[in-house]
């Protein structure tokens, strides 16, 4: 087992706040296991630590902001993604104030299929027009494909989420006809029945889209026994230090702890905490069986919240 925890560190003084005191069960395997691998980067990347660390669990490779999720996801919606290069098309809110542009989470929306699909199927002639095929995979989650996206970085919406979007945005000259696309589309959806319906009722107009995961499929290559546990995300993106320290308790309890079990028992196991920079992956060390029942006895240290602020 190879468990990948996203947003388990916060670079903020209130996510550090919040990780004191550090959840039990998590204190003790970082007392008892070992660091097998460090992905170190920085708050910039267009690929935060979590994807790039699933990725490397599943044999993906790519350059930042090139590792190809659109194709990766599109044939797990049972999408036949041949040789073309995809991405991923996520709709999404973007809010206009006087300090810029910021995208809202797209779970925010709560968009039923019904809507993602009318609004999917107004968008479609758009992209028909330019050769470009648009398929719908789930109510966030639609497939674009067309070669011309082979090779173009985008950020991941994990990092765009909450933020002034102008420094997230593509730049590359490849990007162009995308962000006229994306101009038309959002004319398109102004004023469609279904976003007039939204605002009326007080939810969030679907009023633009954001690109990630360009590139073409690629063989999995991991043992494919890998879970990336994203509950720290929502509060992680928002903000929110309280709703996160609660997440991280349950969360200890119901992965760590077995998790940890797991590796006293000799079962192969992993665990990456991943943060906004970087990434570290622990393992069990291999040790004597007398070895193993004196960590019983060890006493509790906060050993993981220094670690996880090196995140």
């Amino acid at each position: 087992m190879h468990l990948i925890i996203a947003c388990a560190a916060r670079p903020s003084d209130g996510g550090r706040a919040a990780a004191s005191p550090t959840p039990p069960a998590l204190d003790a395997l970082v007392a008892r296991w070992a660091e097998v691998r460090r992905d170190s980067g920085d708050d910039d990347s267009l690929s935060p630590p979590h994807e790039r660390a699933m990725a490397a669990a599943l044999g993906l490779h790519g350059a930042d902001g090139c590792l190809p999720w659109a194709a990766h996801l599109a044939e797990q919606d049972g999408i036949t993604v041949g040789t073309q290069a995809w991405a991923l098309l996520t709709p999404v809110h973007c809010r206009v104030g006087n300090d810029g542009v910021h995208l809202a989470d797209p779970d925010d929306l709560a968009l039923s299929d019904a809507d993602s699909r009318a609004l999917c199927d107004a968008a479609r002639p758009l992209f028909d027009a330019e050769g470009v095929t648009l398929v719908w995979g789930a109510a966030l989650r639609w497939y674009l494909a067309h070669d011309s996206l082979h090779g173009l970085a985008c950020a991941s919406l994990d990092r765009v989420i909450g933020r002034n979007i102008g420094a997230w945005l593509p730049r590359q000259a490849a990007a162009r006809p995308w962000r006229r696309l994306q101009n038309e589309v959002q004319m398109q959806w102004h004023g469609h029945p279904v976003n007039e319906a939204r605002e009326a009722a007080g939810g969030l107009a679907v009023n633009s889209f954001w690109l990630s995961g360009c590139g073409r499929a690629q063989p999995v290559r991991g043992n494919g026994d890998v879970h990336l546990d994203r509950r720290l995300r929502g509060p992680a993106l928002r903000g929110d230090s309280a709703a996160w320290h609660a997440a991280w308790q349950v969360l200890d309890t119901e992965a760590i702890a077995p998790l940890l079990a797991a590796g006293a028992r000799g079962e192969a196991a992993r665990l990456t905490l991943c943060g906004d920079r970087s990434a570290v992956e622990l393992a069990p060390r291999s040790r004597a069986w007398w070895q193993r029942i004196g960590d019983n006895f060890l006493p509790r240290r906060a050993v993981a919240r220094t670690l996880l602020e090196s995140l």
